[in-house]
């Protein structure tokens, strides 16, 4: 009843994921989440882990794209602290798919060689899972958050009860 919902695979946080997975998976390109994903909701800038996962993709030469739920002025102002120009795609609507296939259509990737990561089962796992890329699924970053949130995560607890996770195996 909720496989639709379940990550392809799941791991602590970003830089959890080894390079083997990106290798192995033959992904060349990935459309990443920011808030809670690579740095916590509350942070309007890249941090030093967010840096580090980023230069990690790059020197894998894998692609990336950020598709957020958020307002044009936090992507916006993420992405202009990060090194190059980085594209990004805001009000995503997530989990409808339409600006995931088109970042996709940006990046010039197809659902053979991408790879969503996020930290959302009902915006992020379905999304990617409802446009046929590999889905991966962090832990948020940070615990606390706003009541709406809360009772998502709430939500999410149900519907992972009795999801078992793919082990990377090197």
């Amino acid at each position: 009843m909720y496989k639709k919902f379940y990550p392809d695979y799941k791991f602590n946080k970003v830089l959890d994921i080894p390079d083997s997975f990106f290798l192995k998976n033959d992904i060349k390109f990935a459309v990443l989440d920011i808030d809670n994903t690579l740095v916590p909701y509350t942070s309007p800038l890249p941090d030093e882990n967010a840096r580090l996962f980023l230069k990690r993709l790059d020197d894998l030469g894998i692609s990336f794209i950020f598709v957020s739920n958020n307002h044009e002025e936090r992507v916006r102002l993420f992405c202009d602290k990060l090194d190059g120009n980085i594209d990004f795609i805001f009000d995503a609507r997530k989990p409808f798919v339409y600006k995931i296939k088109h970042a996709m259509r940006r990046l010039g990737a197809d659902k053979t060689n991408t790879v969503f990561i996020g930290d959302q089962v009902f915006t992020d796992v379905y999304a990617a899972n409802r446009a046929g890329i590999l889905s991966v699924m962090v832990n948020p970053i940070e615990a606390k958050e706003t009541p709406f949130f809360g009772a998502k995560r709430a939500m999410e607890r149900v519907v992972l009860k009795n999801y078992k996770a793919k082990e990377w195996k090197e």
